[in-house]
């Protein structure tokens, strides 16, 4: 069910920047800006493992290091046929996780010192397992994908915006519609953003299942996510709002209209569904 309402969101964004880059800046425009967002963006993807580990200060560890920790690691790849990703540990006391890496050969995972010293080895599995699926199922491509089409329909709104400032003419104006062009420029971003967010969390839900299933125990996941989101709130993180989204739970606290805009699914839907895999629906 998440895989086909990925494939619909990703579908639903791609005619809006079909959409939008005809209206706004026409074939050439929506060209001109798909390519320099597919550049900044791949590029990234590219070099995201070395970025993100970096810009949070992780340490690679080896298995003298940690023992039981990389058995868990060693049990879970084998159990779901991955290759061995690299560990780092992140020096920081909120409980949290994330994977990065272009693909399975080139993957890591990345725990805090706080998620280490508060779950206990079945809860730590089930976190693991989780960020293990994220590898499995490509879900860094798949945001990369989502990201650069958001980021050329957001491109696009700016190279409108910035033409009406100096009254530069765009496909348009033989519409006679200003209006609709500045409405398009406003709300074009803030849907892209939404449906962008509507994907990541779709693909969360989706490494809570799978990863559930690579533990063996839904159960292990669930605790561990109950622990998370209290922890999480009475500890704050210096955390990169662009970079977020990779963790198993959002290292910022959001309320309001911010969980509009929230790249993770509510904590108790997702434990929830990962206590009807154990119990049923109730």
């Amino acid at each position: 069910m998440n895989t086909i309402k990925t494939v619909l969101l990703m579908t639903f964004l791609t005619l809006l920047l079909i959409f939008i880059g005809n209206l706004i800046g026409g074939n050439g425009g929506m060209i001109i800006a798909f390519i320099f967002a597919l550049i900044m963006n791949f590029t990234t993807y590219w070099f995201s493992d070395k970025i993100i580990l970096k810009m949070y200060g992780a340490q690679q560890i080896l298995p003298q290091d940690s023992p039981e920790l990389f058995r868990i690691v060693e049990e879970l790849t084998t159990r779901s046929n991955l290759p061995l990703p690299k560990v780092y540990i992140i020096p920081s006391s909120q409980p949290n996780a994330f994977a990065t890496g272009r693909n399975p050969r080139n993957s890591a995972i990345a725990l805090t010192e706080g998620i280490i010293k508060l779950l206990n080895r079945e809860e730590l599995m089930g976190v693991i397992a989780h960020e293990l699926a994220h590898v499995k199922n490509r879900d860094i491509l798949v945001g990369t994908i989502a990201a650069t089409i958001a980021g050329a329909i957001s491109m696009l709104a700016n190279m409108a915006q910035w033409a009406m400032i100096f009254g530069g003419r765009g496909s348009n104006d033989r519409e006679g519609n200003p209006i609709a062009l500045l409405v398009t420029i406003i709300v074009a971003p803030i849907a892209a953003m939404l449906i962008q967010m509507a994907i990541s969390r779709s693909r969360e839900y989706m490494a809570d299942e799978s990863g559930a299933k690579m533990a063996t125990n839904p159960l292990y996941l669930a605790n561990a996510l109950r622990k998370l989101h209290i922890k999480s709130q009475q500890i704050p993180m210096q955390a990169n709002a662009a970079t977020a989204h990779l963790f198993i739970v959002n290292p910022l606290n959001a309320s309001g209209v911010a969980k509009l805009f929230s790249t993770h699914p509510p904590i108790e839907e997702r434990i929830k569904r990962l206590e009807s895999m154990v119990y049923g629906n109730y």
